[in-house]
């Protein structure tokens, strides 16, 4: 379990105070992968929430389940053993401290390689639970992508999903585990309030694209353009997926990245996985040509993802990162 002070709750407290409340919210798009159509549906939901639940998509429940037990049981585990992964440089366990920069969080975490990790030499069971699962919700978040590109017109239609499927691709998986918070009020006649404590700061993904699961309990919220938060509804047997910052460069803006964030639950323990698919390290970073319409000028300066990883985690989470990258309009 993460072990807080009571100041450093309070310190957890302040990020939330000043915003307005969220309210619940249920538009949030849908896409059913098995439709033929949907590619429709995610250029939409991309163009406007950067986004989206998807349903029918392929990854077996069994090992979605025996993920989430094996999490679990790791995660219930003395602080000891669990450090036994080594200390987040930048994999590993982690708790309450986020990145490098003085984020914290009430949570804790395991944050890994896509390949074969070597912290996860002394859990073997939880080893293989994670590469069934990763090879399974890699293969979904290739589909995904060259759905978006017949979406966008694009050829060839894996522009985008062979740079998960690349070798060098530098891809990420973390698992989060956020415990039920003591200080939180849970709202009345549900028991399954969401509170002022932050579990995971607002941010927006570097990537290019995050497919993420949780269990059945609240605590997920999104941005809208506007600025407004809202909470998503649970669900634990469908996917989220999140348009990252790479995606939003690579379309020159068309996609947007979307801010979220995860706040406590003073009931009920969280537990969410997340797949981030990133490009190698050596991949230039730029809208990609065939978007471009006649004299159209990009948005961004071309970069590596090394160049953009390196000064995203040298970053605050709230921080625009993008901003290094714009290119400044002619006046």
């Amino acid at each position: 379990m993460v072990v807080v002070s009571k100041p450093a709750i309070e310190q957890f407290s302040s990020y939330l105070k000043n915003n307005k409340p969220t309210t619940l919210f249920t538009q949030i798009p849908l896409v059913d992968l098995s439709k033929p159509d949907s590619k429709h549906q995610i250029i939409k939901a991309c163009e406007e929430f950067g986004f989206f639940k998807v349903i029918n998509h392929g990854v077996p429940m069994e090992s979605i389940s025996v993920l989430e037990s094996e999490a679990t049981k790791f995660f219930s585990l003395p602080l000891c053993e669990k450090q036994k992964t080594g200390q987040t440089q930048p994999y590993g366990y982690g708790h309450k401290r986020i990145g490098t920069q003085g984020d914290v969080g009430w949570v804790e975490y395991l944050l890994l390689t896509t390949n074969q990790d070597p912290s996860l030499h002394s859990f073997q069971t939880l080893r293989v639970a994670l590469n069934n699962y990763m090879k399974s919700v890699k293969k979904m978040a290739c589909e995904i992508l060259e759905m978006m590109a017949d979406g966008l017109k694009i050829q060839p239609r894996n522009v985008l999903s062979k740079l998960l499927m690349d070798e060098e691709s530098d891809s990420v998986f973390r698992v989060n585990h956020y415990p039920p918070c003591p200080n939180v009020q849970p709202l009345s006649g549900n028991g399954n309030g969401n509170g002022d404590v932050i579990g995971f700061g607002e941010h927006t993904d570097p990537q290019i694209i995050s497919v993420l699961r949780s269990n059945n309990t609240s605590g997920l919220q999104i941005s809208l353009r506007e600025g407004s938060w809202i909470s998503v509804p649970p669900d634990q047997t469908s996917f989220f997926i999140n348009v990252g910052d790479s995606l939003q460069v690579m379309t020159n803006g068309r996609f947007k990245s979307v801010k979220h964030r995860v706040v406590t639950n003073s009931v009920k323990s969280r537990l969410s996985m997340i797949y981030f698919g990133g490009p190698p390290l050596s991949e230039k970073i730029a809208p990609l040509p065939s978007l471009m319409r006649g004299d159209q000028q990009s948005l961004y300066k071309e970069f590596t993802w090394f160049e953009y990883k390196k000064s995203a985690y040298n970053s605050r989470l709230a921080d625009n990162r993008l901003i290094h990258f714009e290119k400044i309009a002619a006046s």
